[in-house]
């Protein structure tokens, strides 16, 4: 019997209009009046990812920036995990070495040190994840990030680095360019006391080894009294495995790719075909 259904957000729970459809919402809402713990286990920041589920009418629990802050239905943070400035600043070193436009995500926000690229980063991801929408409208949503504080922009990241008051959560690189990606990523895969993933293949993610949604889940679980074995993981990337490694039933969304699927008990449908609302809706189907 599953008793908690832990969800990723971005190519899962939302759609590629960047939406959590109608779908995805009832069901969540079914399971909870079933007495199911629904959690979103989220890559984005706590800003990012409570405007969508508060637009979906959606109150649960949150793990953030990939397992680095969790909060609860209230917003209010329970745990939260920084890197050290050494991990902070050789990541930082890679990155520049290959070129790589990142972004910084703190317990103060998050940060881009340059708004033009951050804008063409975005205004790809979007384009390339949702066709039918039109290029103003894009470039609007793109804009929306700053305007609405959900990115500071700052010259230089330095001064984050070396403020004792601000928790580095997660350093978040960008690039279309698959070779760079590829090089950097096994650079970082050397070091000791990071976690490095990523929920998209034009992106890089580095958190403390501390912050991973898969341990954050577990925490979570057990202060539930529910066991991991009653536990549902939804996702679609590279940062859901260890949620996948952890849970009794890892489900993996039809718009994942092949290498995250076989990490899967079970394949639902898209995240355009509201997979997530299916994949809960099976565990109240008799077997």
């Amino acid at each position: 019997m599953i008793k908690c259904v832990a969800t990723d957000m971005d190519g899962t729970l939302v759609n590629s209009e960047q939406k959590i459809s109608v779908e995805n919402s009832k069901a969540i809402k079914a399971a909870q009046r079933e007495g199911v713990e629904v959690i979103v286990a989220t890559g984005r920041s706590y800003e990012e990812a409570a405007f969508l589920l508060k637009e979906a009418g959606i109150e649960t629990f949150l793990i953030c920036t990939n397992g680095a802050e969790v909060r609860n239905k209230k917003g209010e943070k329970l745990e939260a995990f920084g890197m050290s400035l050494d991990k902070i600043k050789a990541v930082e070193e890679v990155f520049n070495k290959h070129e790589l436009y990142f972004e910084v995500y703190t317990s103060d926000g998050t940060y881009s040190n340059d708004y033009d690229k951050a804008l063409s980063v975005v205004m790809d991801i979007y384009m390339s994840a949702s066709l039918k929408n039109q290029y103003d409208e894009l470039l609007k949503a793109a804009k929306k990030r700053f305007e609405e504080g959900k990115v500071k922009l700052i010259e230089e990241y330095e001064p984050l680095f070396q403020d004792s008051n601000i928790l580095i959560y997660k350093m978040l690189a960008f690039s279309f360019d698959d070779e760079k990606l590829n090089r950097a990523r096994e650079e970082l895969k050397a070091f000791h006391g990071i976690a490095v993933s990523s929920s998209g293949k034009e992106n890089i993610e580095v958190n403390s080894e501390e912050a991973q949604k898969g341990i954050a889940l577990e925490k979570f679980v057990k202060s539930r009294g529910i066991s991991l074995q009653e536990t549902m993981a939804i996702g679609d990337n590279y940062n859901d495995l260890s949620m996948f490694h952890k849970a009794g039933r890892a489900v993996a969304m039809g718009n994942a790719p092949d290498e995250i699927k076989r990490h899967a008990h079970v394949v639902t449908k898209t995240n355009d075909e509201h997979g997530v609302a299916e994949a809960i809706e099976s565990i109240f189907k008799p077997v």
